[in-house]
């Protein structure tokens, strides 16, 4: 019964999500219907809302993995969504696809103008991809100490790649970088990832619903979610929808530990996370409405890492092993049988000529060498959360009422 109650208190909220998004996000007629009508600059000439149809199926609805080990001899569950499987391989294709999604109806992007954004990769491979699909030049600000992969990854999706020296002002020197070119054009767009409420708001719609329903399916709930913080979109959005379900989840962004950026308020130490703790806090967190940091060794990551590609098959970055061993931390101070999630926000690939190919050595205090990994189960995708829900000829007409969808 209590079971029941909580599915239908989250039912509910939904219901009121999406009047709510109604209301904030209300699109005048005529540029609603001009979303439909405008022609892409892209090759293949589809209107604008065709492209983005095809790219939201490309994108979320990822499997949830309960991955089964034991630690220090006991066993343990940790619930990860699989975020790799995303168009570019990363989690980063949900913001990029929500923030122009919104820039489209609000009109601030005209077909034709170039995106331009300073980004540590994932960002940037995921705007870099999704802009051309839209027909949109793509010039990415990049601090140049990260992997080479990104950098060809980027060129390979047809974006222009700027790297920005420590001697430069390093990322605050990459983000000075675009907001200037924007200030010499009128033709260039800004996502501003890390000012964006949209970033958060992609979360919130869909990484956090997509968790929420894929546990109840299993018939579990969040106790904690915890993830690491580059833009912060992920913790904050996925935390957001989590606890207007259950306030007491607990909510813990990850940092590294050689680079306590949260904890400190300011750029401190190097570490080699990509991704994460990039030298400043951004202005989408409000670490007020987070519960503590946790810090994890960058070390301790890439073993993690490296354990889950050569034991599980799960080829994922190194701010996958820190999520990992973050999200192993979380439920130490809960209790073994906690559920805890996460997310695995990138695949391997994308660091095959960094630390996480070379021999790591452990060092006292390190939790990946205590863990025995033993496999792992996936949860199905939650049909509450598909893309393509308000035309699905086979969900119930009793459940599209209950939760305000009308009949295809």
């Amino acid at each position: 019964m209590a079971a029941f109650r909580v599915r239908r208190e989250a039912e509910i909220g939904d219901q009121l999500r999406r009047s709510r998004l109604q209301e904030t996000f209300t699109i005048p007629s005529q540029a609603a219907e001009g979303l439909k009508s405008v022609t892409t600059t892209a090759p293949n000439a589809l209107t604008t809302a065709m492209v983005f149809k095809g790219l939201a199926r490309s994108i979320g609805n990822t499997p949830l993995h309960a991955i089964h080990f034991r630690f220090k001899g006991g066993p343990r569950t940790i619930y990860a969504k699989s975020e790799q499987l995303n168009l570019t391989g990363s989690i980063k294709d949900r913001m990029a696809l929500h923030v122009l999604e919104r820039a489209y109806a609000l009109g601030q992007i005209r077909p034709g103008d170039t995106i331009a954004e300073a980004t540590s990769g994932n960002t940037g491979i995921a705007f870099a991809a999704i802009g051309r699909a839209l027909g949109h030049p793509v010039t990415i600000f990049m601090p140049d100490w990260m992997s080479r992969e990104r950098m060809e990854l980027l060129r390979a999706f047809g974006a222009e790649v700027v790297p920005v020296s420590r001697e430069q002002g390093g990322f605050l020197g990459a983000i000075g970088m675009a907001e200037q070119l924007a200030g010499r054009r009128a033709d260039v767009f800004l996502p501003r990832q890390f000012s964006n409420a949209a970033n958060v708001e992609a979360h919130e719609l869909t990484t956090g619903p997509e968790v929420w329903y894929q546990l109840d399916a299993a018939g579990r709930v969040p106790d904690a979610f915890v993830a690491g913080v580059g833009t912060g979109g992920t913790v904050v959005g996925v935390g957001r929808y989590l606890r207007e379900r259950r306030p007491e989840a607990r909510v813990h962004p990850i940092e590294p530990a050689e680079s306590p950026t949260l904890s400190t308020g300011c750029k401190i130490g190097q570490h080699r996370i990509q991704g994460v703790s990039d030298e400043f806090i951004p202005a989408i967190v409000d670490l007020a409405t987070l519960d503590r940091p946790l810090a994890v060794h960058d070390g301790d990551a890439i073993l993690m890492a490296q354990q889950l590609a050569a034991r599980l098959g799960l080829g994922v970055g190194i701010s996958s092993g820190a999520n990992f061993i973050g999200a192993l931390a979380a439920q130490n101070a809960l209790g073994a049988d906690a559920v805890v999630a996460t997310v695995f926000p990138d695949d391997n690939k994308k660091y095959l000529s960094t630390a996480l190919l070379a021999q790591e050595p452990v060092r006292p205090g390190y939790l990946a060498p205590e863990i025995e990994l033993l496999g792992f189960d996936t949860f199905r995708r939650a049909c509450r959360t598909c893309s393509d829900l308000e035309e699905c000829e086979h969900w119930p007409p009793a459940r599209r009422s209950a939760v305000g969808i009308s009949q295809p």
